[in-house]
């Protein structure tokens, strides 16, 4: 496969910058792929995996929060809130995090808690997938 420039940016750090052959963002109607050559856009990211190959190696899978992917001439931009490998994870953090975000959920302050609190349990619970399915042997 043809490579092409990509950059995953978090919020608190670069998680990768170069060469890469395919990239596959959690969006809100699935997963959406790019390989090189794709037509330029912009999309929003929700909480998921992201999968990308860089070139000869393995698919790579790391968690990833909200945010939008850049398609530009054949080079991808992708900025997320936060993005972490699969044994970065805190699987008692995570599962912290869903329960909070659970019991937020039930109290029903207001619509924008509620949303925020959905958001929350997203992120959590595509973490917790994610660092289970590394422990099974989905490595890297």
């Amino acid at each position: 496969m043809k490579p092409f420039s990509i950059h995953i940016y978090g919020a608190d750090r670069i998680f990768y910058e170069g060469d890469c052959e395919s990239v596959s963002v959690p969006a809100v109607d699935g997963q959406y792929g790019i390989l090189a050559n794709h037509p330029n856009l912009i999309t929003a990211i929700v909480p998921g995996t992201l999968y990308f190959r860089l070139p000869g190696e393995e698919l790579r899978k790391a968690a990833v929060s909200g945010g939008i992917m850049k398609v530009e001439d054949s080079d991808v931009l992708i900025l997320v809130d936060s993005v972490l490998w699969p044994e970065e994870i805190d699987e008692r953090r995570a599962r912290a995090a869903a329960d909070a975000a659970k019991e937020a959920m039930l109290q029903k302050r207001s619509r924008q808690e509620y949303l925020s609190a959905q958001a929350q349990l997203a992120r959590a619970v595509s973490r917790l997938r994610l660092k289970d399915s590394y422990e099974k042997g989905g490595r890297r």
